[in-house]
């Protein structure tokens, strides 16, 4: 009887141990799996996978062994399990590969049970991107080696995907800033990650020629280094003698161009360089200055260049054997299928006057210096296509007659691209008011110096390589787009990163997911799991997503001021506070505009789980004697920068490191002299003066400010006057002139910003005022 009771007792634990599991046994949904890009078909199923030592590889092809070695490994940092690879096939737990030669070249089949993960794919392309959906499943702590405590559980499922274009790709540019050989790796396996397949290497610009050539070892001896101006803006680094020896640079020797070409083809990445012509060469020019029109030695520049005057000689035949020579070199380096050319922004003044390119012109019965770059471009082309690969060239290739066979780059907005598939020629999209990751993707105050253009991450997601009114013959004829990462301002890898991420999420959707699966709050959902995969991998990505920004207007009859904020996300929960209060959970959330009376200081956030998310948004509003009062200029405000109408000097709202948002008024090469009108008399003691400074686009401080003071607006007195001396800066920057004085009682007051009026670069330059509050 004891004997029977015992065994019930054993039975019931048994039963308690099994419900029990059952119970912990995590029940998957949809908002559970958080994969970017969206795969086109996805449909759960009952059960789970568990990983565990016991867990094997069913791998056959030593091919697909290399796919899987990376899953492998991450597992053995990440979770400390020991996964074998083996040929023949267990009973369960397992991961096995079969190929089906039916599918498309990059699709894949992905089916996980709870004995079993099948991948099915036609080649090793789809192999890899459906162990990188696997990727996506398991818990983020698969990036990092130093977490072992997660649940290595996935949901059973059944993925098919595919992806919606052919052409996915990022430029990087290693002409402006060179990247070495590591972080090149490092962006293919990001790339891959992404399910992106192409990375279009820019290899030769004006200020840098990084690719080896034997034949002509100066290309990188003397092209591949700059004088180094880095401490001076883009735009104002001035002109280098030939003679000054250049420091700042490097270059890529053809083994390790041959390594990261053989590195990005193990993971479906074709590597495509781009060996600019007929312009942005002075680098080659630098080195070899007979390339040009009259053989004139000049420097590698340092900094912005334009125009681009210092261009290839089109007439000389030397030229051509010169590029052809290079050209060699090159494609035994790249197997991949295009050459891109380049073949933008040429300034042909010099080929108008050329006795070499006129000559030109005249024996090949050519009409202009349009055509003669149509003549550079075909005569290339033919030499490309004869040693069996394609040339791809920026759209400015379509000026003077397209090559036969090439394909267009469209980055002067999607018109070249439209023009070229008309035509019936293959086009790439990557226009710049989506694709140019060069561009602040947050409130410029916040961002590291960029491009002064805005692409946030919401506009990239709204990027579709084919456009409306295409014909569906032209839309075939669009492989797909890229993002361009042009590197100007970019000084490290870690700036790299931060201009990438998170936008080549955003677009490695645009470019794989169906159009009609994609939804931004769905993808904005995702995107926070993305976000804990970049942070364990260390990847230093941008969360100026998160990022609160306002819009404001001045009431002036009303004298208040009206302030909207909102974010990028989708409902996103912002929350604010005025003055001193605290910005916790108990602060005020924003449904509508907020309206401002008296000086005090706004603070707002995104907030998760009752706490502020990312860097804190703050604003000073200060109310002071001049709001809305009658200005008179001595010399009007330029035309291109009126602010928001006359009165915008004294309407309180400020101007931010962005000189195009509206709130600035300017004057190029004047000084600014405006009187305030107060009204009445008022007792002052203090005038302020907001200016910015961008040395790169020409805007400097003014070299000192006067303030003057009238009872009657006829009869002036100096009240006081500061000054600011020239000095070299590489940023935009924000500065508050304050001229303090003793207290005195006037009606009008007269404010005079002294403009720099010539730059040291010998441009012109431009003065800019939001503000002056008078105290």
């Amino acid at each position: 009887m004891n004997s029977i009771k015992r065994l019930y007792q054993i039975f019931g634990l048994i039963l308690l141990m099994f419900f029990s599991a059952c119970s912990k046994q995590k029940i998957f949904t949809e908002n559970d799996i958080n994969i970017i890009p969206k795969p086109a078909e996805l449909t759960l199923t009952e059960g789970v996978f568990e990983f565990s030592n016991a867990t094997k590889f069913v791998i056959s092809n030593e091919g697909i062994k290399e796919v899987a070695k990376t899953l492998i490994k991450k597992f053995e940092k990440a979770a400390g399990f020991k996964i074998e690879t083996v040929s023949t096939t267990p009973n369960k737990n397992f991961i096995q590969f079969k190929k089906d030669n039916t599918f498309e070249k990059e699709a894949y089949e992905l089916v996980v049970s709870s004995d079993n993960i099948t991948i099915t794919a036609k080649e090793d392309a789809g192999f890899i991107y459906g162990l990188e959906t696997l990727r996506q499943l398991l818990p983020t702590a698969i990036e990092n080696s130093s977490e072992t405590s997660a649940n290595w559980v996935i949901p059973a499922l059944t993925i098919k995907d595919k992806p919606r274009f052919q052409h996915r790709g990022l430029m990087l540019d290693i002409s402006r800033h060179f990247f070495d050989k590591a972080y090149i790796k490092k962006t293919i396996d990001r790339l891959v990650m992404h399910k992106m397949n192409v990375l279009h290497l820019h290899l030769v610009d004006d200020q840098g020629w990084r690719i080896e050539i034997k034949k002509y070892p100066k290309l990188t001896e003397v092209g591949a280094f700059r004088v180094d101006q880095e401490h001076v803006a883009w735009n104002s680094r001035k002109t280098n003698s030939p003679d000054e020896k250049g420091t700042y640079g490097g270059f890529l020797t053809q083994e390790e161009l041959k390594e990261i070409v053989a590195y990005a083809q193990a993971k479906n990445i074709e590597v495509i360089p781009e060996i600019e012509m007929p312009a942005h060469v002075s680098s080659a020019i630098a080195a070899y200055p007979e390339l040009s029109c009259y053989g004139k030695s000049i420097a590698v520049p340092s900094g912005g260049l334009w125009p681009i005057t210092d261009i290839y000689c089109a007439g000389k035949e030397s030229t051509f054997e010169f590029l052809e020579n290079v050209l060699d070199e090159v494609m035994t380096i790249f197997p991949s299928k295009y050459i891109h050319i380049g073949g933008d922004e040429a300034t042909k003044t010099n080929w108008e006057k050329c006795p070499h390119c006129q000559k030109r012109i005249k024996e090949e019965d050519l009409e202009d210096v349009e055509e003669l770059q149509s003549y550079f471009v075909k005569r290339i082309e033919k030499y490309i296509n004869s040693k069996g690969k394609s040339l791809i060239g920026w759209d400015e290739i379509l000026e003077g007659g397209l090559a036969p066979e090439a394909t267009v780059m469209s980055w002067r907005g999607t018109k070249g691209g439209f023009e070229a598939a008309e035509q019936g020629h293959d086009v790439i999209m990557t226009p710049e008011s989506h694709c140019y990751f060069n561009f602040y993707q947050g409130p410029q105050n916040e961002e590291p110096t960029a491009f002064n253009a805005y692409t946030p991450l919401s506009k990239v997601y709204q990027f579709d390589p084919v456009v409306e009114g295409m014909t569906e013959t032209q839309a075939n004829h669009v492989l797909g787009g890229q993002a361009n990462l042009w590197s100007e301002y970019i000084t490290t890898n870690e700036d790299s990163e931060y201009m990438i991420f998170p936008r080549l999420a955003a677009l490695s959707e645009t470019l794989w997911s169906t159009k009609t699966s994609r939804n931004w709050e769905n993808f904005s959902k995702r995107l926070e799991t993305q976000f804990e995969r970049y942070d364990n991998l260390g990847i230093n990505y941008a969360k100026s997503a998160f990022l609160v920004t306002s819009s404001s207007f001045a009431n002036l009859d009303k004298k208040n001021i009206l302030i909207s904020l909102e974010n990028e996300f989708p409902n996103a929960n912002i929350r604010y506070v005025l003055g001193d209060l605290k910005l916790d959970a108990n602060a005020k959330k924003y449904t509508d505009t907020i309206q401002i009376k008296e000086t005090t200081i706004l603070k707002a956030s995104l907030f998760k789980e009752g706490k502020p998310i990312g860097k804190i948004f703050t604003d000073t509003i200060k109310f002071h004697k001049a709001f809305g009062k009658k200005l008179k200029f001595k010399t009007p405000f330029n035309e291109n920068y009126k602010g928001d109408g006359p009165s915008n000097i004294v309407n309180v709202i400020r101007g931010s490191k962005n000189f195009h948002d509206g709130q600035w008024q300017a004057w190029l090469g004047d000084d600014m002299e405006v009187v305030i009108d107060l009204g009445e008399q008022e007792t002052l003691q203090k005038v302020v003066v907001g200016t910015i400074e961008n040395q790169g686009a020409g805007i400097y401080f003014p070299t000192s400010v006067v303030v003057l003071v009238s009872q009657d607006g006829v009869n002036y007195t100096e009240a006081g006057k500061t000054e600011r001396a020239f000095s070299t800066n590489s940023d935009a920057d924000l500065f508050d002139f304050e001229i303090g004085f003793k207290e005195t009682t006037a009606r009008y007051i007269k404010v005079i910003a002294n403009n720099l009026k010539k730059a040291p670069n010998g441009g012109g330059t431009w003065l800019f005022v939001d503000e002056i509050l008078v105290d």
